[in-house]
């Protein structure tokens, strides 16, 4: 049973915020404050689906303070309260969870435990499913107006965890339109800020929410536009026209002055995602031979020390350095001979919202053009690759990609990628030792254990070569001198806190 955190405690790390350039200048106050007075702060990558919390822009909504869930993760990972204040296991597939009282959405509805079971029935039913939930059934009702009940398939520990995602997101019910899938949070989060614009993938503007049932927060406003190019958010910062710059490119760092920057490892590896259905793209890599010579032909150690500047780490494995547990993985297999690639040709594909990808790109060309392969890049924005690349229309697909992003724990994402139906298997790949390992991995509730069994897990899909780590990127945020109380926040969900605001001395 956890008990409610301290009224502060808690408000000071759910707080998020975001602003970027758009045209080479920053949005206008949305509200009545005076513009000095409001955060400005200049984002990766544009919203994908109008900040639907089904999508990945549900992480926006966390960065930006408006939306929030029933659990928070600690900086361990270990789960607190929110939006719940207390929960229970009551039976292998059952748990309890009690609802916080005194909560108001931005659109003056108040949180009870019909619009939670509401909110997460609609994330269930939901196509495509939310990731936090492949391979999850859930049966959500509300008991009496201050208690949730959720009902798993299977015995499943990390409930608590799930339900930190992002995109499990409470909004209140008008939020939910149409058939489910359409969800528009403007105006109906519940978080320190609500949002009063959105401009397509331009731009946003929010305003302090002055009913927040957490406390007031320091600054009246955020305005936010949207710059995939890392170095116009980088010249904000050194311009001083952003207060906050998340994602700084590792070959922008050098520019900045000493003390405007934060550095360290967070849980996102650079992979290669080899396609081994025999349907997909050219076909090659159904043959573990041919993946294998992939892996023989690849070599990251350039890509950390020019690309990135030495600015990552180099790859061991798909969990990395932000997790201190992975370096006990088990020793892997030597799988089979490579094959000769005999000018085989192939796709190699990325996207450019991660400057340093297409240079990924160019260096692995050459590297598997050395080896004997014929290869023709494809790279586009994301918004515009995705679908493709779940489709299997590439034969080799370069991702930077969260690993605990969606729970705080690796075994979830390993499930959406490597799990024969796993929501975001960009490799195609469906392995019974796999999934018997993944599967074992998720029902483990002893924490040792279940990092064990994750490593088992890792161990596998490596040996079947779909998957190629190449390097653990760290973060790289800029804070704008004057700007105070910014959160740090390595698994990329909090940004603003209630604290953060422009320093007026």
């Amino acid at each position: 049973m956890h008990p409610p955190v301290p009224r502060r405690a808690l408000g000071a790390t759910v707080l998020s915020a975001a602003l970027v350039l758009t045209g080479g200048c920053f949005s206008g106050s949305a509200g009545g404050a005076a513009d000095s007075e409001r955060l400005s702060v200049a984002m990766l990558n544009p919203p994908r689906s109008a900040l639907n919390p089904f999508s990945d822009d549900a992480f926006k909504l966390s960065r930006l303070g408006i939306a929030e869930t029933l659990v928070q993760l600690d900086e361990a990972g270990d789960p607190l309260p929110m939006l719940a204040t207390e929960w229970r296991q009551t039976a292998d597939d059952t748990w309890e969870f009690d609802i916080r009282r005194e909560v108001t959405f931005h659109d003056g509805t108040t949180l009870d435990a019909r619009v939670v079971a509401d909110a997460l029935t609609a994330a269930t039913e939901a196509r495509p499913k939310p990731r936090i939930l492949d391979g999850v059934e859930w049966d959500v009702r509300a008991e009496g107006d201050d208690q949730v009940v959720i009902t798993t398939n299977f015995t499943d520990p990390l409930t608590p965890h799930r339900l930190s995602s992002p995109q499990l997101s409470i909004l209140s019910p008008d939020a939910y339109q149409g058939d489910g899938n359409t969800v528009d949070p403007t105006g109906h989060g519940s978080g320190p800020f609500e949002l009063v614009t959105l401009n397509g993938s331009d731009s946003a503007a929010l305003d302090r929410f002055e009913g927040y049932w957490n406390g007031t927060a320091a600054a009246p406003g955020i305005d936010v536009s949207f710059v995939p190019d890392g170095a116009a958010r980088t010249a904000a910062l050194r311009t001083g026209e952003a207060d906050i710059v998340e994602a700084i490119p590792p070959s922008q760092a050098a520019l900045l002055d000493e003390g405007t920057f934060r550095e360290v490892p967070m849980p996102r590896t650079n992979t290669l995602y080899l396609n081994t259905r025999e349907d997909g793209a050219s076909g090659v890599f159904a043959d573990p031979a041919m993946r294998a010579a992939v892996r023989a032909a690849v070599d990251a150690e350039p890509l950390v020390e020019s690309v990135y500047e030495s600015r990552a780490d180099l790859a061991d494995g798909l969990l990395g350095p932000a997790l201190p547990w992975s370096d006990q993985r088990p020793e892997r297999g030597e799988g089979p001979e490579p094959a000769d690639p005999d000018g085989a040709r192939i796709t190699l594909a990325t996207f450019t919202d991660r400057a340093e990808l297409p240079e990924v790109a160019a260096t692995l060309e050459q590297q598997l053009e050395a080896a004997g392969f014929e290869v023709e890049q494809e790279i586009r924005e994301y918004a515009q690759i995705e679908s493709d690349a779940l489709n299997g229309e590439f034969d080799l697909f370069i991702l930077s990609r969260a690993t605990v992003l969606d729970s705080g724990d690796p075994v979830a994402y390993m499930v959406s990628d490597f799990s024969c139906d796993g929501g975001f298997n960009i490799s195609g790949l469906c392995d019974t030792e796999v999934d018997d390992l993944l599967s074992a991995a998720e029902q483990e509730g002893d924490p040792d254990a279940r990092r064990t069994a994750t490593l088992e897990a890792e161990r596998a899909i490596l040996e079947t070569d779909a998957a190629i780590p190449l390097l653990h990127e760290r973060v790289i945020q800029g804070d704008a001198p004057g700007t105070e109380g910014a959160l740090f926040d390595p698994r990329e969900r909090l940004l603003v806190g209630l604290e953060t605001h422009r320093s007026t001395d």
